[in-house]
């Protein structure tokens, strides 16, 4: 699951990691180690780490930057950030104020659990949003889809390439007629009503408790809760976003940089598309050669 995921950990952690200021003697690099899919057993789909457990995955990308003499972790939150380019200032949690040139924002988004009982406590087991990051390992079982809007039709093409067997749970929401006749051309039934508690029963095997139907059992349930970024540093510094299905990500261009000449971001924070781990790996190195070229070309 990487949901969703870590990109070697770091550039998706819902920490507001401060600003790796690019070149410096130590470039400061905030994390507190609480990435967004921490909930999940295993991360799949990132070569060279595929089915390792996520918070392993981050250490090891800790270790790994620990050796370059350049970077200097610390393991606190950015609580503010004021200046402009070329001479930026981020207040740290525990009050210390740091220096950048440059500054990449990769705090990441927190999903937004519903008011179900069991939603949260399953989440990233038995509970998961991503068929890339999850669905080789349950392929050909029987799987639930919560509904969550327009893009949970699209969800019911995708699954097709793993299982034949889905049921959707419409979760007290008004499907179309016209997806419903879609559904049912697909053979894939709705259950109505809404979604009172979800029963776990170890690994991935969940039971839906409805409030007007019997309870259905599922080997894994998928489903798409809002999220909302982890901090609110773009908010003060007045970042443009955009409009997603499940939330706000922030407008970057090209470069990954900002709406602020001198901010960069990368992850989930800045990623409309799709989460994952290997697309997060791809922004932050983007953002980070980006920003370094900025000060020398």
């Amino acid at each position: 699951m990487t949901s969703s995921s870590s990109a070697a950990a770091l550039p998706v952690s819902p920490a507001p990691p401060c600003s790796w200021a690019v070149p410096a003697a130590r470039s400061p690099f905030c994390d507190t180690g609480l990435p967004r899919n921490r909930f999940a057993g295993r991360s799949h789909g990132l070569l060279g780490h595929d089915h390792k457990p996520p918070l392993e995955i981050l250490a090891e990308a800790r270790q790994q930057l620990a050796r370059y003499p350049t970077i200097r972790l610390v393991n606190a939150r950015a609580d503010s950030i004021s200046g402009a380019i070329d001479d930026f200032s981020v207040l740290t949690g525990d009050g210390e104020s740091l220096g950048a040139r440059r500054l990449i924002l990769s705090y990441g988004v927190a999903d937004q659990m519903p008011d179900v009982p069991g939603f949260a406590e399953g989440w990233g087991t038995s509970i998961v949003p991503c068929p890339y990051c999850d669905g080789f390992e349950v392929a050909g079982r029987h799987w639930g889809l919560v509904w969550s809007g327009p893009q949970s039709h699209n969800y019911v093409r995708l699954f097709h390439d793993w299982t034949d067997t889905l049921t959707l749970f419409a979760a007290g929401h008004d499907i179309p007629p016209d997806i419903r006749a879609d559904l049912a051309r697909r053979n894939i039934p709705v259950v109505d009503g809404r979604i009172i508690e979800i029963a776990h029963h170890g690994g991935h095997n969940a039971t839906v408790k409805l409030d007007t139907a019997p309870d259905f059992a599922v080997d894994i349930l998928f489903a798409h809760p809002r999220n909302k970024p982890s901090a609110s540093l773009h908010d003060s510094l007045g970042l443009a976003t955009v409009n997603t299905p499940l939330g706000i990500a922030l407008k970057t261009d090209e470069r990954r940089e900002t709406s602020i000449p001198g901010i960069y971001a990368a992850g989930d924070l800045a990623n409309p598309a799709m989460a994952s781990v290997t697309t997060a790996i791809s922004q932050g190195a983007t953002a980070g050669i980006s920003a370094q070229q900025s000060m020398l070309v």
